[in-house]
């Protein structure tokens, strides 16, 4: 049936179609209804409606009985991660529109999965589906890396916050004498105070770099706390975390690097912008 547009005045046209033969996928996590929509001269559309699983063989199976109807041009919503898996096994040989839900939201009512999947096919056919910017897969994978990055970086925040907490309860002030905690001296130092409660003056001699102002005697004072076993525990703990946090930041950088070199001019571009 052809669809109208109505005005306020009463008057209506019909829609263009944008899409002669298209498909319109209601996505789940467990298996995906699709239904390609064909229109011919006459503006009569028909409906082929099908279910696939979401494992990689039926969608497999999908992209074949997509190509079967010369279907080219897909629209799907971005329900949650759930579109990603039937996006990598299309996207070399559809045209796919991934759309906010907010944009196909069908009329309330008794909705089905096939109703939804030819509700978007509809909309979509007349171009009226707006759909996200969608950046080539090599973009999209630094973007993903770059993401995971960012919630390493702020677990290694959170775990040098949770050590500098345990060394304040137990009266560990070193943070008072030196001005990095989580530097190089400081750490030997903190890491050899964990694993030996008795430390003289000429333990800690052999730690302290050139740079660093203060006395072994001073180090000493400020280290000598009231840890009890448990806060000894935990802290080891948390530095353990602490140094795996850091080790998988260094391991996401490098393959974030190898990626980056083909964007390599972009990025130096980047680079010149002032900062202020």
């Amino acid at each position: 049936m052809p669809v109208y547009l109505f005005s306020a005045k009463g008057g209506g046209k019909m829609l263009k179609i944008v899409y002669p033969i298209c498909c319109g996928i209601d996505v789940h996590k467990k298996q995906v209804t699709c239904t390609v929509a064909i229109t011919d001269i006459e503006s009569i559309t028909t409906y082929k409606t099908k279910q696939f699983s979401t494992m990689t063989y039926d969608l497999k199976n999908l992209k074949q009985w997509l190509l079967s109807f010369n279907c080219k041009d897909v629209c799907m919503e971005s329900t949650g991660k759930y579109w990603i898996p039937v996006f990598n096994i299309l996207e070399d040989s559809c045209n796919i529109t991934i759309c906010h839900p907010k944009y196909v939201r069908a009329i309330l009512g008794k909705k089905t999965d096939k109703k939804d999947s030819i509700w978007i096919a509809d909309i979509f056919k007349h171009g009226l589906v707006q759909g996200s910017f969608m950046p080539p897969k090599q973009i999209r994978e630094l973007r993903d890396l770059m993401r995971y990055r960012f919630k390493l970086v702020n677990l290694k925040s959170s775990e040098k916050n949770r050590f500098q907490n345990s060394l304040t309860v137990s009266n560990v002030m070193i943070s008072n004498i030196l001005s990095d905690t989580f530097g190089k001296t400081s750490m030997d130092i903190l890491s050899l105070m964990l694993n030996n409660k008795s430390l003289s003056e000429e333990d800690l001699k052999p730690l302290i770099r050139q740079h660093v102002k203060a006395s072994p005697e001073e180090i000493l004072q400020s280290i000598d706390g009231t840890f009890s076993n448990f806060q000894n525990q935990k802290m080891k703990v948390i530095l353990n975390h602490y140094g795996d946090v850091i080790s998988c930041i260094n391991d996401i950088e490098k393959s974030v690097i190898e990626l980056a070199l083909p964007y390599k001019k972009e990025l130096n571009l980047i680079l010149t912008i002032p900062r202020y």
